[in-house]
C-alpha cells in the first residue's frame, strides 16, 4: 500500500502540471497566417540549399567533394571540371559541373554545409518542396544558384590581351 506522502507527492505534481495548462489556456494564442503572408523563420532554420556566389558573381564552389562525403543520406552528387583560361565559373582550379541534391532522400541535418571549406552551400529559407513526382525532387545546381550580385558580369572571361593568341605561342 503507498504511503500518504507518495500519494500527496503524485497529487501535488499532478496540480502543478494543471496549473501550468490552465495558465496557457489565458495566454493570446500566436497563430500564422501562412497563406496569406510569409512565414516567419529564424536565422537558423534549414531549409532548401543555396548555392552561394562571391561578389565577382564567381561560384563559391570548388568541386572538392567534401559536401557529398559528408552527407548521410547520400544525397549530394558532384561532377567537377576544370576551369579555363578562357572562362572561369568558379575562384578554384576546378567548379561543380553538375551539383544535384536529392531532396527525397535530404535530411536537412546540416552537415554538407558545415562541411563545406568555402561556405558555398548554405541552407535557405525555402520550404515549399512537396511534390507528388519525385523526379521534380532532385534539385540541379541550376535551381539552387544564388543570383549574380549587380555589377558582376558572368561567365568572367579574361581579356584578350591576358590570352595568348596561336601566333604568340609559336614563337
Amino acid at each position: 500500500m503507498p504511503k500518504i506522502t507518495e500519494v500527496l507527492g503524485s497529487a501535488a505534481a499532478i496540480a502543478k502540471g494543471m496549473g501550468v495548462t490552465f495558465r496557457e489556456m489565458f495566454n493570446q494564442t500566436i497563430t500564422e497566417v501562412y497563406p496569406d503572408a510569409p512565414p516567419n523563420f529564424q536565422e537558423r532554420y534549414r531549409g532548401v540549399h543555396v548555392l552561394q556566389r562571391d561578389e565577382n558573381g564567381l561560384e563559391k564552389c570548388v568541386a572538392c567533394f567534401l559536401c557529398a562525403a559528408a552527407c548521410p543520406a547520400d544525397c549530394i552528387y558532384i561532377e567537377a571540371a576544370e576551369n579555363t583560361e578562357l572562362v572561369r565559373i568558379s575562384g578554384g582550379e576546378r567548379y561543380a559541373k553538375v551539383y544535384n541534391i536529392d531532396y527525397n532522400r535530404c535530411i536537412f541535418c546540416g552537415y554538407c554545409v558545415e562541411a563545406c571549406p568555402t561556405d558555398a552551400i548554405t541552407h535557405g529559407h525555402g520550404f515549399e518542396i512537396a511534390s507528388y513526382n519525385t523526379a521534380s525532387l532532385i534539385y540541379r545546381k541550376e535551381q539552387m544558384l544564388a543570383p549574380i550580385p549587380e555589377g558582376a558580369k558572368f561567365p568572367l572571361k579574361a581579356s584578350e590581351e591576358h590570352v595568348p593568341s596561336e601566333q604568340n605561342a609559336a614563337h
